[in-house]
């Protein structure tokens, strides 16, 4: 007879196996499904693959990777997908994982992501305080019912999304201010995953400065927020008045960066973006080219922060002529301080010091986000647990896309994700 493996031994060696292979799992028992699905099992994986993620980013032999949301247009149902590729040091790319995104959120767009995990708001005035988790490596995904403010006029929700690595936990920062109207304070709450609840936070420039009220309220903030230096950051407006607001996500604290003196005076903007240069705080504000409209073309102006949260270390690196980009077109900087932008040309990637054009080979690609490392986790699944009653399962947020895809009709709801194997794995 054989002996019997001790839980805690089986425990130890499923943390160390990957997402694909332990969702097959649980079908092996109903104690590996225990296990698997328990919410203790699942922060323990998601710390051994953060710190497996850690380790190896000095040992890449890539340069990162590239999230995309394209259609499918070789589908009859146009389907979307999220597509992940490996930016190999040759500057070919290596696709590592495509899921289809359920029909059930085209009104949706993806506003952050971490961990395996997608954050997913809408920008529809009957949808704006609903928010989305979705995990599309488990199938999983849970709705997020924030507070309606039922503000007179137009409202704007600035969302950010994070992982607390000190408190171990996923959190959401909502803002919503009455766009251009300067007559009341900007509402805030903060969504924290364990133990699933909303909660109001309070921030206005008194708080942020405690002195100069008369500066007036925050009318706008530009989401969704930019995470780094453990912090969520966008830009806010007063009348008459910009800076950055940051807030640190570990402890819950709002904060006020100065934006660089007079950086816009003689400068007619066409978009201003916030980013993330070479690890430090950059402003990418796209002008006009006064003496080359015609050709299309026009200007970006670098200004990047030397040193994190001191308004006298910014400094202009580059202006960059270019070719012309709309709004919503740059998605950011590489960790080799490339940008990612859609021009006429298609989705470039453009070295500010050299200033050469890469032409990526992603064709139809409408959202495009860069991350160093590429992992999958479990969270959520502890959601879909067979130890939750009927009733429980009733009452919950958390569900299968497979549920999710014939409650609505769609009859697809997520599509099989196929990670790629062999060495173009995204993370083990």
């Amino acid at each position: 007879m054989r002996e019997r493996v001790p839980d805690d031994v089986v425990e130890d060696i499923l943390a160390h196996l990957p997402v694909k292979s332990l969702t097959r799992f649980r079908c092996v028992s109903k104690s590996w499904n225990s296990i698997i699905t328990d919410t203790t099992f699942i922060n323990k994986h998601l710390k051994l693959n953060l710190n497996q993620s850690e380790s190896s980013m000095s040992t890449n032999t890539h340069s990162g990777y590239l999230l995309y949301t394209t259609e499918d247009k070789d589908s009859s149902s146009s389907s979307k997908e999220l597509c992940t590729v490996v930016c190999n040091n040759d500057r070919t790319l290596t696709q590592v994982s495509r899921f289809e995104i359920p029909s059930f959120f085209e009104k949706y767009r993806i506003v952050g992501f971490c961990n395996g995990l997608f954050c997913l708001a809408s920008y529809e005035k009957e949808l704006c305080h609903i928010i989305y988790l979705w995990n599309p490596s488990i199938r999983m995904c849970k709705k997020l019912v924030a507070t309606r403010f039922n503000r007179k006029h137009n409202e704007r929700a600035a969302i950010g999304f994070a992982y607390d690595s000190l408190n171990n936990n996923f959190k959401i920062l909502r803002i919503v201010c009455n766009a251009m109207f300067n007559e009341s304070e900007a509402d805030a709450e903060i969504y924290t995953l364990s133990p699933d609840s909303w909660r109001k936070v309070v921030v206005s420039m008194e708080s942020l400065r405690g002195y100069e009220p008369n500066i007036g309220t925050i009318c706008d903030v530009w989401g969704p927020f930019k995470f780094y230096n453990g912090a969520l950051h966008a830009l806010a407006f007063t009348v008459g008045y910009s800076f950055i607001l940051s807030f640190d996500i570990s402890y819950e604290s709002f904060h006020e960066i100065m934006m660089p003196r007079n950086h816009l005076d003689e400068v007619s903007i066409n978009f201003t973006e916030l980013a993330v240069y070479k690890g430090l705080t950059a402003d990418f504000v796209f002008a006009h080219d006064h003496g080359n409209e015609r050709g299309g073309r026009i200007l970006c102006h670098i200004w990047v922060m030397e040193k994190y949260g001191v308004a006298k270390s910014w400094t202009r690196k580059f202006v960059i002529p270019m070719e012309w980009v709309w709004i919503g077109h740059f998605f950011g900087c590489t960790n080799n301080g490339e940008l990612l932008i859609k021009n006429a040309t298609g989705l470039v990637s453009i070295d500010p010091e050299s200033q050469n054009q890469n032409i990526l080979a992603l064709e139809d690609a409408n959202w495009v986000a860069f991350l160093a490392n590429s992992m999958e986790s479990l969270v959520l699944l502890d959601g879909d647990s067979e130890k939750e009653s009927e009733e429980e399962k009733k009452n919950s947020n958390v569900c299968s896309m497979d549920d999710l895809g014939s409650a609505s009709g769609s009859g697809g709801g997520l599509g099989s994700g196929s990670s790629g194997d062999g060495d173009s794995r995204a993370t083990s």
